[in-house]
């Protein structure tokens, strides 16, 4: 089963600076037939203008990934850390017993845009932490490189939930393919371009929830970038 959610039905919000889809339920975008889809519970598509973002609030007991697609994310938390994320690395926040961050657009001159993705965790009242690490395209045999998972392996950021999270990357006419193990449940999000996916076709910030599908089965794609969440129901 393959459940397309497209990308003009998500909800909007524009505050002047920002610039914000919504793929699921989030602040005064409510939908009670999109809550989520397993334990992943936000997918917004930002956009920020030059030298604005964020200010500093809290989050607690969620798992944030940042995703760039262009530009320059800036974050700053409490734990210490700051940093600046530019397409081609990753970003994991474990918020835990809670955690307090800026994001900034770093560039006074360009827009950023990027994915922020929350994550529901494994368990509640986990240690706040902080990983960011690049994105490394491997050669699977499937045209997935994996950036995301639960033991961090293959040098993917951890994620305290079990998820392992995929990229493809596929140019015109190159195809993929992922087998999804019984009892689990997936979600792909377009970022750019477009594809097939089993046959259904997918444009730049389509999602799709996947649910008793032994595999997935990527072709006809244009420029395509998805993410690939293979989980736990």
């Amino acid at each position: 089963m393959i459940i397309k959610v497209d990308a003009n039905t998500r909800g909007r919000a524009q505050f002047g600076w920002l610039d914000s889809n919504h793929t699921f339920s989030f602040g005064h975008y409510y939908d009670p037939n999109r809550m989520g889809w397993g334990p992943l519970r936000v997918i917004n598509e930002d956009r920020v203008i030059p030298g604005a973002g964020f200010d500093t609030h809290g989050h607690k007991d969620m798992e944030i990934i940042s995703y760039v697609l262009d530009g320059a994310l800036e974050h700053k938390d409490s734990i210490g850390n700051g940093s600046v994320i530019r397409p081609g690395r990753l970003q994991r926040m474990t918020a835990g017993t809670g955690i307090r961050h800026s994001e900034y657009n770093h560039s006074k001159t360009d827009p950023v845009h990027f994915l922020q993705i929350w994550v529901i965790p494994e368990a509640a009242g986990l240690e706040p932490g902080y990983e960011e690490k690049e994105i490394a395209r491997r050669d699977t045999g499937s045209g997935l490189s994996l950036i995301g998972s639960r033991d961090g392996r293959e040098n993917s950021i951890t994620i305290h939930q079990n998820v392992d999270l995929y990229v493809a990357h596929l140019n015109d006419g190159e195809t993929a393919q992922h087998s999804i193990e019984k009892g689990r449940i997936a979600w792909i999000q377009v970022a750019r371009g477009s594809l097939k996916v089993n046959g259904e076709t997918l444009n730049a910030g389509d999602g799709a929830a996947i649910k008793d599908e032994d595999e997935l089965v990527f072709s006809d794609a244009d420029n395509a970038e998805a993410l690939v969440f293979d989980m736990v129901a």
